[in-house]
């Protein structure tokens, strides 16, 4: 016993070192190598033995280094130096051929039918430690306390002024905006623009039309530019205010709030940015149309070009005062298209002001009552995460955060003892500090997740949980397509009388490393991949047809269309299988090489999605992960090359799938929720033709392909 002899010469000679205690364990690293090698993989070799020495040595000195020079010190960043040896021994092996201590077990290993069974464990694992992953996000250990990065904004560091007789104008605004309720688009906006212009300000109006769902969407947006006494017009912050908000009611004291704020305004001669109040017909059309013509983006068939213009947009504030009462707290809203947020310094000033300057209580996502416990920080998170997965305009402010002009939504909920001054006061302390920006946002976060109004965790705390659930599928990717490239196991003994096949082994050598393995473990199929890439990119293409027909339905018929959809689920993939096995034989080898190119592209498609829309990646993900587990075994019986499922796991897969199929997913969720089907498929529609949102192009063209392919492997037609 060659190893043997060598652990024991190896043991003698560091006897000498066992007076002192900590030496004692650099023959650990020996010991576990040699149960490895022996255990695991039964060799007794040369190399084993050799293996050993050098373990044993370079324990020894790694050990009294570390005692003598516990860590490196690379900047700030403190490295042990019991390292060094494995270092050493990577560059050894990268370096000079023919060093490594495992690869003659790894040659042999890799081969090794068994390995096939671990990747649908280890996916289980990733998706599972992905959940709970985001699951501890609320926790204080893992999420941070907001702060200002950038100390130029000094928010609440002045004093507000506004009140005292701006009430009193303000009520005669109010006035002036109740009189117009009924009146049109037009004439609502030639009022606005008497009024800026009554107060010198410059004004004009521009008109707008959007179809989408088969119906039409216009008005007219009146705004008004004060330019800065102390600025060149080369910047400028916004005040919004749309004549009517999200839930269709009139924002009475928020477009009343926003004359009286450009009357006050004027009066100030410290402003270093220009200040434009825009007063939209609506909270969704008018602003698209408004900033896609201030940054020359417009279609001429949808809006007209703005007549008067200023500098680039630094920041926006939009007020939503559809109340007629004092209000309680103020509901920020943050989330922008296709989840994209604005700077945190700028929610972060905001709050600052409303709360810690003003008073005033804080509340987001619509979570009226937050005790700041773990449930309640989870509930908050989740609710952020599902807003920015759906990607929909959540505001007027939406609409500018894809032109990186970070913008925010202050709503006066509730019933309480605050007044319309007090709501303008926070206005005017924003303004104060948007006004000392000396350059755009930048220096704080733009990727975060919310779970409190000064509680917040950054994409490097989050992403990973996404990335855990993503690569869950790259990992089924790598073992179909190892399985795809082994041939069949041949069919078993069914009788007493029938003897087993006598297995050969061979004995093969590379890089001057020796590994006997059995014979049919060395034998390779060629992989015929033309079919299998030609139907994924087929399937993915296809799923421009979904796409196309749910953005041009009409509002009425969109829940009828969803229904079909769901039914055709049900029968397609029959019938695509039926019609891809008329045309060529779809064998084991075929269906393992399709669901393995299907999964690839979907864990890439995720992977990247998760560094732009991480909360969509995150949900379509978790959606999707029933795909890595359905479709052929890991490994197959059969030996005529057709694919073997037990009718109990083809039913299995099939009622698993339909019930996760993207349109019974977009059903069942309008169901939990208490919304209709249409209204949702409806606003993704307009999102499409009006604001770029593309969340129903990852479900079309990435979660559905997918799908489809696993459906088709698992079909009864095959």
């Amino acid at each position: 016993m060659f190893a043997g002899r060598m652990f024991t010469i190896c043991l003698e000679s560091d006897l000498h070192l066992l007076r002192r205690p900590v030496t004692a364990l650099s023959t650990l690293p020996a010991v576990g190598y040699l149960l490895i090698e022996r255990g695991l993989f039964r060799q007794n070799t040369a190399l084993l033995g050799a293996s050993i020495w050098v373990f044993v040595l370079l324990g020894v000195e790694g050990i009294k280094t570390y005692k003598a020079n516990p860590h490196f010190a690379i900047s700030t960043y403190r490295i042990p130096t019991w390292t060094t040896p494995l270092v050493v021994l990577l560059f050894t092996t990268a370096l000079i051929p023919n060093t490594s201590l495992l690869e003659a077990s790894v040659l042999a290993l890799r081969r090794d039918p068994r390995l096939l069974k671990i990747p649908p464990y280890l996916s289980t694992v990733c998706v599972l430690v992905g959940i709970v992953w985001l699951c501890l996000l609320p926790l204080n250990e893992y999420s941070r306390h907001t702060y200002i990065s950038e100390n130029a904004l000094l928010p609440g560091q002045v004093h507000t002024y506004l009140g005292g007789s701006e009430q009193h104008v303000f009520n005669a605004y109010k006035h002036e905006v109740q009189a117009l309720a009924e009146s049109s688009h037009e004439e609502i906006a030639a009022k606005l623009c008497e009024i800026f212009r009554s107060v010198g300000l410059k004004a004009a109006t521009q008109k707008y039309e959007y179809q989408a769902a088969g119906h039409k969407v216009g008005g007219e947006n009146a705004y008004a530019i004060l330019h800065a006494p102390r600025g060149d017009a080369t910047e400028a912050i916004v005040l919004v205010a749309a004549w009517t908000n999200m839930d269709g009611d009139l924002n009475q004291s928020g477009v009343a709030l926003a004359l009286t704020l450009a009357r006050y305004f004027k009066r100030w001669s410290l402003w270093s940015k220009d200040i434009i109040i825009l007063i939209t017909s609506d909270s969704k059309a008018g602003p698209q149309a408004w900033v896609d013509a201030y940054h020359d983006e417009h279609s001429s068939l949808s809006a007209a070009p703005l007549p008067l213009k200023s500098g680039a947009l630094q920041g926006v504030v939009v007020l939503d005062h559809a109340l007629d009462h004092r209000f309680e707290s103020i509901h920020i809203v943050y989330d922008g298209i296709n989840g994209q947020l604005p700077n945190l310094d700028l929610f972060n000033s905001a709050v600052h002001i409303v709360n810690g300057q003003m008073g005033i209580g804080v509340s987001l996502q619509r979570m009226w009552k937050h005790d700041d416990s773990y449930r309640a920080r989870l509930q908050t998170m989740l609710r952020g995460m599902v807003s920015q997965g759906l990607g929909h305009t959540s505001g007027p402010h939406s609409s500018f955060i894809p032109y990186h002009v970070d913008a925010i939504t202050l709503q006066a909920v509730g019933n309480g003892w605050h007044d319309e001054m007090a709501m303008g006061r926070c206005v005017e302390g924003t303004f104060r500090s948007l006004n000392n920006l000396l350059e755009h946002f930048h220096q704080s976060f733009f990727f975060y997740l919310l779970m409190q109004s000064q509680r917040f965790v950054s994409i490097g705390t989050y992403l990973p949980s996404a990335m855990l659930v993503a690569v869950n599928f790259t990992i089924m990717a790598i073992a179909l397509w190892i399985q795809s490239g082994r041939p069949l196991k041949p069919a078993t003994a069914s009788t007493a009388g029938d003897k087993p096949p006598k297995l050969e082994a061979e004995v093969i050598q590379h890089d001057g490393m020796v590994a006997v393995v059995p014979k049919q473990e060395l034998a390779t199929v060629e992989r015929k991949l033309f079919l299998p890439v030609v139907l994924v990119v087929t399937f993915h293409f296809l799923g421009a047809i979904p796409l196309y027909i749910f953005n041009n339905t009409h509002q009425d018929m969109l829940p009828q269309t969803l229904t079909f959809s769901a039914l055709a689920n049900v029968f397609l993939p029959t019938l695509l299988a039926i019609l891809i096995s008329g045309y060529t034989s779809l064998s084991t080898h075929r269906l393992v090489l399709l669901h393995c190119f299907s999964l690839l592209l979907l864990g890439m498609f995720l992977a990247t999605l998760a560094t732009l829309n991480f909360s969509l990646a995150f949900l379509v993900g978790l959606l999707a992960v029933p795909l890595s587990f359905v479709g052929i075994p890991m490994s197959v019986e059969n030996g005529d090359g057709a694919p073997k499922l037990s009718v109990r796991r083809r039913v299995l897969c099939n009622a698993v799938l339909h019930l996760l199929s993207p349109p019974a997913v977009v059903w069942a969720a309008c169901k939990v929720v208490g919304v209709d089907a249409g209204a949702v498929l409806a606003e993704a529609a307009f999102g499409w033709k009006v604001s770029g949102l593309w969340t129903q192009v990852v479900v079309c063209c990435v979660w559905w392909p997918a799908w489809m392919v696993a459906a088709v492997i698992v079909s009864p037609a095959l």
